[in-house]
Parts: structure tokens; C-alpha cells; sequence
């Protein structure tokens, strides 16, 4: 299941570059391709939320086997007709509406998998083995770009979507978990406290790491062979941090001691430009940021009913999509008017920001010590007909 996520999702990390590099080569703009991309992730992050709570009412296969086609057909667009930057755009933003809800469906489906003592180490296993998506795709959407073509870039987002897509929904998992239909508005997952508490931290912290993506390239220019080395020992050091810290229990104030750690790190950078330092520094950032995001996880899955699991991490998706565009747009702002050092320092604050909300709302933090990080059991009033 986890293999066939991961490749399932393996597009994500590849689909923004290659609409990037394709629409700037078609159109001669990187003004253009901004607005293609952004079209694209605005429909991302308007669909997380609505096709995630679609699954409660078609099932997970219909859901994300109809998504997945749109997906595909607008992708080919993309590569393969003769279209202006409105044209673009549209297709864009289809794209981004029909993402499938790959991730939204296996973290519904886990709790479903493992007996519940080892549901939060499979949330951090996740979270650190998602680090290879944004590792492997980027280097390999560019290489084919730059080397073969971008509407081959495309084709190949395309051919991955499908396979890893068909990979994902034939899984037998996917047929035998059934979500039940959800009784409430959409939307009203969102206000409770720990899913409020997820999607803002998510956006934060991926805010953050945004900003350093932003930072590295800045720092080391386009193309250079020390941005890339840099930018994979960050998620490195994300990976190794998922992998040794899994297993620690969550209590109120585990967020707040991950966080901590992806701060300093992050402050640190700003000291000296040095390949060197840069990496060792974000090394430091990236151990907190694997057991962040599964702390975040967690109190999604223990802080709602199993029918709202799907939406419950479908805002939370969202709130780390706008966190992304955020992060990059800050970022690029105060790396023009200043140096590289805005991007770190961009990110820093995006950092202290979600440690202080940490702080300031531990108390809204479920404590999952003593007990594992299964949904709450769907129930109704049962009528009992007196004899």
C-alpha cells in the first residue's frame, strides 16, 4: 500500500515543474507559466476538500478512478495542443481540480491496516517515505525536459499518473475499506480544534519549506549541482528524523519540540553562504519536519469520526497547498528586495510562527500517550422499541 501511494503520488512532485519549464518554452514567459501554475493550484486546493468527501458517498475507487481520467486528459492538453496562456490556464486548473485523493484515501485507509498501537509510527514511516517524491521527481522531471523535451516532461507525468493511479486503485485495500457517508455540512470538520490546529501548522510548515526551496535556488542560481545536493539532504534529514523519532509517543507537546528543532535549524542558515553550512544547517531543519507532519497525522485521525477522515485530511492537503504558494511568494518577494538571506529568513518566521501557535494552543492538542490515533467509531441513536 505504501509503495503504490508513493508511486500514485509520485506526479505530484513533478507536475508543477513540468508545466513550468513546457508553458515558458511554448510562450516565452516565466510571468505566464507563474499564472498557469497558479491556476493549477488553485484547483488543487479548492477539489482537496470536495473530492476527499466525495469518496464517503461513491466509494474511493469511482472517486479517484473519474479524477484520475480528467486528470490525464488535461495533462495530455497541456503537452500536446497548440494553446494560449487562457487555454493554458483552464487546462491548469483542471488539472489541479481533478488531482486525485490519493493521499486523503491511504491515510483514511491505514487506520484500517495496523492494529492501532502501530497506526502513529506508520503515520511517521508515511511522512518520512514521502520525502523521496520530493527528492526523485523534481530531478527527474527536469532531466527529461531539459534533455528530451517538455511535452515529453508532460507525457511522462501522464504515463506515471496512470500506471501509479491503476497501481493504487486495484490495490484490494481500496475496494474493502468503505467510507461511510458523512452527516455533516462540508466544511464543519474544519472547525474543530486539532483538524483547525493541523491545516494551519501544515500550512506553516510547508510554508517553510517552500521559502527554503525558494532560498537554495537564489543562493546557488539555477542549475547549479550544489542547490540540488542541498536541497536533498534537507529532505534527508527529514527522512532520517521520521525514521528515528516514529515511534516516540504524541503528547500536547510534541509539536512544539519538533518544531523547535525545524526553527533553529531554519535560523541558523542565515549565518554564512557555505554549501557546507547551508546543508548542515537545514540537515537540523529537516529532522523535525518528517515527525512534524506525522504528529499533524495523528491528531487529524484521533480528533474525527471515521466518516470525516477523507475531508478532515483533504483541508489539511489544502492548507499545505496555500502554505506552498505562500511560502515561494514571500519568499521571492524579500529575496528581491533584499538578498538570499530573505528566503531564510521568510522561512524562519513561517517556522516561529507555527511553534508559537504550538505553544499558545497546547491545551488543543489530544493527547495520544496513552491511547493510539484511530478515528472515533461512526454511531447513531439506535431506536428500541419497547415490548
Amino acid at each position: 500500500m505504501i509503495a503504490a501511494q508513493l508511486t500514485a503520488r509520485f506526479p505530484n512532485g513533478m507536475m508543477s515543474l513540468a508545466i513550468l519549464l513546457h508553458v515558458e518554452q511554448q510562450t516565452g514567459s516565466y510571468g505566464s507559466a507563474g499564472l498557469v501554475l497558479a491556476a493549477t493550484s488553485v484547483g488543487q486546493a479548492v477539489a482537496g476538500p470536495i473530492t476527499s468527501r466525495w469518496m464517503g458517498v461513491w466509494g474511493m475507487r469511482r472517486v479517484i478512478t473519474l479524477t484520475l481520467s480528467v486528470c490525464v486528459v488535461a495533462v495530455l492538453g497541456l503537452a500536446l495542443l497548440p494553446l494560449d496562456v487562457p487555454g493554458y490556464m483552464l487546462l491548469g486548473m483542471v488539472a489541479g481540480l481533478s488531482t486525485p485523493p490519493v493521499q486523503a484515501a491511504v491515510r483514511t485507509i491505514y487506520p484500517k491496516l495496523v492494529n492501532s498501537s502501530n497506526l502513529t509510527p506508520l503515520f511517521s514511516l508515511d511522512a518520512s517515505l514521502q520525502e523521496i517524491i520530493w527528492v526523485l521527481a523534481p530531478v527527474v522531471i527536469t532531466l527529461v525536459s531539459t534533455q528530451v523535451g517538455t511535452a515529453e516532461g508532460l507525457l511522462l507525468v501522464a504515463v506515471i499518473l496512470v500506471g501509479g493511479g491503476a497501481w493504487f486503485i486495484l490495490s484490494p485495500e481500496v475496494g474493502r475499506v468503505r467510507i461511510p457517508r458523512s452527516r455533516n455540512a462540508l466544511g464543519k470538520v474544519v472547525l474543530k480544534p486539532p483538524v483547525l490546529l493541523a491545516t494551519v501548522i501544515g500550512f506553516l510548515l510547508i510554508g517553510a519549506c517552500a521559502a527554503v526551496e525558494v532560498g537554495v535556488v537564489a543562493t546557488f542560481e539555477h542549475g547549479s549541482l550544489a542547490a540540488g545536493l542541498v536541497l536533498a539532504v534537507f529532505s534527508a534529514g527529514s527522512l532520517a528524523g521520521g525514521l528515528a523519532f516514529g515511534h516516540i509517543p504524541i503528547g500536547p507537546w510534541a509539536m512544539a519540540r519538533r518544531l523547535l528543532i525545524v526553527t533553529i535549524g531554519l535560523g541558523l542558515t542565515m549565518v554564512m553562504l557555505n554549501v557546507f553550512w547551508l546543508g548542515g544547517t537545514l540537515i537540523l531543519a529537516g529532522i523535525g519536519i518528517a515527525p512534524a507532519l506525522a504528529v499533524l497525522f495523528a491528531i487529524t485521525s484521533a480528533s474525527v469520526k471515521f466518516s470525516e477522515t477523507a475531508e478532515a485530511f483533504g483541508w489539511a492537503g489544502t492548507g499545505q497547498l496555500i502554505g506552498a504558494a505562500a511560502g515561494s511568494a514571500v519568499a521571492g518577494f524579500l529575496v528581491d528586495v533584499s538578498d538570499w538571506r530573505g528566503a531564510y529568513l521568510a522561512a524562519t518566521i513561517f517556522a516561529a510562527v507555527g511553534l508559537l501557535v504550538s505553544i499558545v494552543f497546547v491545551r488543543s492538542f489530544p493527547d495520544l500517550r496513552h491511547r493510539d490515533a484511530s478515528p472515533h467509531p461512526d454511531t447513531e441513536p439506535l431506536a428500541v422499541t419497547p415490548s
